[in-house]
């Protein structure tokens, strides 16, 4: 899709500037959806779900101490980074909101919501979203949905927000859920995302996206996101624990795995790195029972394994190495 505005003509809009001729209708990424600032650690985040295909990858985005913005309904993904432009240029999201709408001749068919680093939130309903439609906003955050089975979805998704606890993941997952028990959309479901964004930027934008995951396709992609986080969750404590071996911590090291462990518990690469850090930490004996669960579920973890050792990256004597071996 071209964008019909630029970063400074939208930045003008503020001002007023002419409105955006002939704008495309969009996509039609019809949806429910919630951002949201997470008070207690700042993080910004976009959870959505759709009968549309990869509905994270235009509706979603987010940006590290700046804001959130979720832009559907007949959709222009241009919303989206031209919101994040202005919030970051110092209009609040009622501003950015109210001047991109008047900049775009289609924005009846728009349904697009912004939250900033303060936790200040606007959104807009265009007259045009096929019902049911309409949004709710809230202390730092809003929830929007339209060509809904009912028009209960976007209350239900803010009474869950504001009743869940958890992390910033745990509550948007409670509002995807509590939109997909009023039935959700209309046609279905499809697929589904979820992007969390820090607080405050750190300059390094890979390390500022604290979760960003989606579900392309699928026949209930709001359960499959909530496997996908808990697993997300599960590789958070395993990097815990290599941070930990890396420090010498052994003991907060096995804490971690275990973690790992629990929420993953058929996950055998776990297993198999908790294994290898032991033993470069010269805790063989602990690591062997270990490497037997990961060799007897498949055999080519035991081939992969003197790879390891020939780059460095299992640092074991020759004779440890033949203990760990010996046992496939």
């Amino acid at each position: 899709m071209r964008r019909r505005v630029s970063i400074l003509s939208a930045a003008a809009a503020i001002g007023l500037v002419p409105v955006r001729a002939g704008a495309d209708a969009g996509r039609p990424v019809h949806t429910y959806s919630i951002v949201a600032r997470d008070e207690a650690t700042g993080r910004l985040g976009v959870a959505v779900q759709s009968h549309w295909f990869s509905v994270g990858s235009i509706v979603a985005w987010a940006e590290a101490g700046v804001g959130a913005v979720a832009t559907q309904s007949l959709v222009d993904p241009s919303y989206g980074p031209l919101a994040l432009e202005l919030l970051r240029a110092g209009k609040s999201p009622e501003e950015a909101l109210r001047g991109l709408i008047q900049a775009d001749a289609g924005s009846d068919v728009r349904q697009v919501a912004v939250v900033d680093a303060q936790g200040r939130a606007a959104a807009h309903t265009g007259a045009r979203c096929i019902p049911a439609a309409g949004h709710r906003t809230g202390a730092g955050y809003s929830v929007q949905a339209n060509l809904m089975e009912k028009d209960t979805v976007w209350d239900a998704m803010a009474r869950a927000y504001e009743a869940s606890e958890g992390d910033l993941a745990e509550r948007l997952l409670a509002a995807l859920e509590a939109a997909q028990r009023e039935k959700g959309d209309i046609r279905g479901q499809q697929s589904a995302s979820i992007l969390i964004v820090s607080g405050e930027p750190t300059g390094r934008p890979w390390q500022d996206r604290i979760m960003d995951l989606r579900v392309e396709d699928h026949p209930d992609p709001v359960a499959e996101l909530r496997r996908l986080v808990e697993l997300h969750r599960a590789y958070e404590h395993m990097n815990a624990g290599d941070a930990a071996m890396e420090r010498g911590d052994t003991e907060g090291a096995k804490r971690e795995y275990g973690s790992a462990e629990a929420l993953a518990p058929g996950n055998v690469e776990m297993v198999y790195w908790h294994a290898v850090s032991l033993a470069n930490a010269g805790e063989v004996a602990a690591s062997l029972p270990l490497f037997d669960r990961v060799f007897a579920a498949d055999a080519r973890w035991a081939e992969l394994t003197p790879r390891l050792a020939g780059v460095g990256l299992l640092t074991v004597s020759r004779e440890d190495l033949a203990r760990i071996l010996e046992r496939r």
